[in-house]
């Protein structure tokens, strides 16, 4: 077989066939300093107000966002609200405080993303990732934070993920899809982020695009496969994950299960229809 003809098999067979798992968990430790003696705060006020006034709870209890509906000086409301936090030196803020200054910048950045390429049916098809077999947008620099170029990937999983260890970041950085948790109405902050964070996971997981339980057979979110290592390393620990929050039948019947029989995710955008 002629090396074009495979090369081309090859890229046909990658299209197809994307491959799916979870970037390396890697910690990044030019920004992953902090000072617990740190007085500074930071205002996430304007976030806030976007949220409040943008995110719409749907009748099947999903959070969407009304892209389309964002004014212009509300844009430049999130833009200057981006540039604010990118502006702080991240690394003297309080441990505390920079839980929620990831998150938030994390949704923030996804928001304007959309925003910048509105309208689309799917954030996995803003292909300004670099890498010939990259996808979506999470690879791109988008801002720089104390002179290092930062992406959506490098704040999930070099310093999120890494820093904190904590499997329930997954209920708070929102992807823009109908199938990932919600992008809820309101920024995290120093006070309520830990409660959120549970909060978001009993929602979520309590959700039939969380936990789906047809016929018996338990179906759950793809999350609990690409992120297998941070939910336990296995079923057997992503079932415990999930039981510390389901209730009802989904409770019951995940304490019965012995492996989780398939998994589902829509990629489909989660503004308003």
């Amino acid at each position: 077989m002629r090396p074009v003809v495979r090369a081309c098999i090859f890229l046909f067979i990658l299209a197809a066939f994307p491959v799916s798992a979870a970037p390396v968990k890697e910690l990044w430790p030019d920004l992953a300093g902090f000072d617990e003696m740190s007085k500074e705060s930071v205002d996430h006020a304007i976030w806030d107000a976007f949220l409040r006034k943008y995110v719409k709870d749907d009748p099947n209890k999903l959070n969407r966002v009304d892209y389309s509906g964002v004014s212009e000086t509300d844009r430049k409301n999130l833009e200057r609200y981006i540039e604010t936090l990118t502006d702080l030196r991240v690394t003297t803020l309080s441990r505390q405080d920079q839980l929620p200054y990831w998150i938030n910048l994390y949704n923030a950045l996804t928001v304007k993303v959309i925003l910048d390429h509105y309208p689309v049916k799917s954030i996995r098809d803003i292909d300004i990732s670099p890498g010939l077999f990259s996808s979506g947008p999470w690879g791109k620099k988008l801002v720089t934070i104390e002179d290092h170029p930062v992406s959506l990937d490098d704040i999930e999983h070099r310093l999120l993920r890494p820093i904190w260890n904590d499997p329930r970041i997954h209920y708070a950085v929102n992807c823009a899809s109908v199938g990932c948790p919600d992008l809820i109405a309101k920024a995290y902050t120093s006070d309520n982020t830990d409660h959120l964070l549970s909060e978001n996971a009993a929602r979520y997981i309590n959700s039939d695009r969380g936990v789906k339980i047809e016929g018996g057979e338990i179906v759950v979110s793809k999350i609990y496969d690409w992120f297998q290592e941070d939910f336990g390393g296995a079923e057997k620990g992503v079932i415990q994950h999930l039981l510390k929050y389901a209730t009802g039948p989904r409770k019951a019947a995940l304490g019965k299960a012995k492996d989780i029989d398939g998994y589902i995710y829509d990629w489909s955008l989660n503004g308003l229809e």
